[in-house]
C-alpha cells in the first residue's frame, strides 16, 4: 500500500452539523406562541417575542428560567406547560414550520459531494422527529443530537462531540451551521469551525463576534464554502 492510498483509507469522514430551529426551519412563531401559552397558564406577564427568540437553541429549562420573573411559579411547572402547548401545536391540522428556501437542494449537493449530515438542536427528540417527518427529511441525517438525550445542551460542546463520535469525524473534518451565538459557541467549544446564517434569530454581527468564520445569506452559498473550508471535490450542481 503506497502512502497516498494509506492517507485516503484513513481520511476521516467530513461532517456538516446543522442546527434546526432558525437554521433549517422557521419555527419562531410556534416557539413564541408556546412560551406565551406556558406563561399565560400561570398568570405571568407574556415575555417579549424578541426576548424569546434570543433564547432559541438553549435547553428548554435554561431558556424559560432566563425569562421567568423572580418569585413566580416553579420552573418545572412552566416547562411542563410549554411542552403541553408544543405538543398541542403539533396536533393542530394547520401546524407549519416551513423550511428555509434552498435547503433540500443544498442537502443533495452536500451528500453528492460525500459529506455526512447531522443535526444538533435544542429541540427535544420527539419534536425533531416530527419536524423531519413533516418535511420528508427522515434518513437524510446520519446523526441526530438533542439536549434531552445528550446531557449538556448548547453552548456546551457535548452534542458536537457525540456527533463526531458516532460518525468517526474529527474537528478538522467537521463544521457546524447555525443561526445563534449558542451554535457558534458550541462549535468553538468543541474545536470545530462554525458558519452562521443570516436568516435566523440572532443578528449576523453578533454571530461574527461569537466566532463564526463566515455568514451565508442563502443555502446556495453553503456547499462550495464548506468545500473551501475542508477541501475536497467540487460540489455537484
Amino acid at each position: 500500500m503506497d502512502n497516498l492510498t494509506a492517507n485516503l483509507e484513513f481520511e476521516p469522514p467530513r461532517l456538516v452539523i446543522f442546527d434546526c430551529d432558525g437554521t433549517l426551519v422557521d419555527s419562531q412563531h410556534h416557539i413564541v406562541a408556546a412560551m406565551h401559552s406556558a406563561f399565560g397558564a400561570h398568570g405571568l406577564a407574556l415575555p417579549d417575542p424578541d426576548c424569546i427568540r434570543r433564547t432559541v437553541g438553549l435547553p428548554l429549562a435554561t431558556a424559560i428560567e432566563s425569562l421567568l420573573p423572580p418569585g413566580g411559579p416553579t420552573l418545572a411547572a412552566v416547562v411542563e406547560a410549554y411542552k403541553e402547548a408544543a405538543i398541542a401545536q403539533r396536533l393542530a391540522p394547520d401546524h407549519c414550520e416551513p423550511l428555509f428556501p434552498g435547503l433540500v437542494e443544498t442537502l443533495d449537493r452536500l451528500e453528492m459531494a460525500g459529506f455526512l449530515l447531522g443535526i444538533a438542536t435544542g429541540k427535544a427528540r420527539r419534536g425533531l422527529d416530527f419536524t423531519l417527518a413533516t418535511h420528508n427529511l427522515v434518513g437524510r441525517f446520519v446523526t441526530l443530537q438533542t439536549n434531552d438525550v445528550v446531557a449538556a445542551g448548547k453552548p456546551a460542546p457535548d452534542m458536537v462531540i457525540q456527533a463526531m463520535a458516532e460518525t468517526g469525524a474529527v474537528p478538522a473534518s467537521t463544521v457546524v451551521i447555525g443561526d445563534t451565538t449558542y451554535d457558534i459557541e458550541m462549535a468553538r467549544n468543541a474545536g470545530v469551525p462554525a458558519i452562521g446564517v443570516a436568516w435566523g434569530y440572532h443578528d449576523e454581527n453578533v454571530l461574527a463576534k461569537a466566532g463564526a468564520l463566515h455568514i451565508i445569506n442563502n443555502f446556495g452559498e453553503l456547499p462550495d464554502l464548506v468545500n473551501q473550508l475542508m477541501g475536497g471535490a467540487v460540489c455537484v450542481r
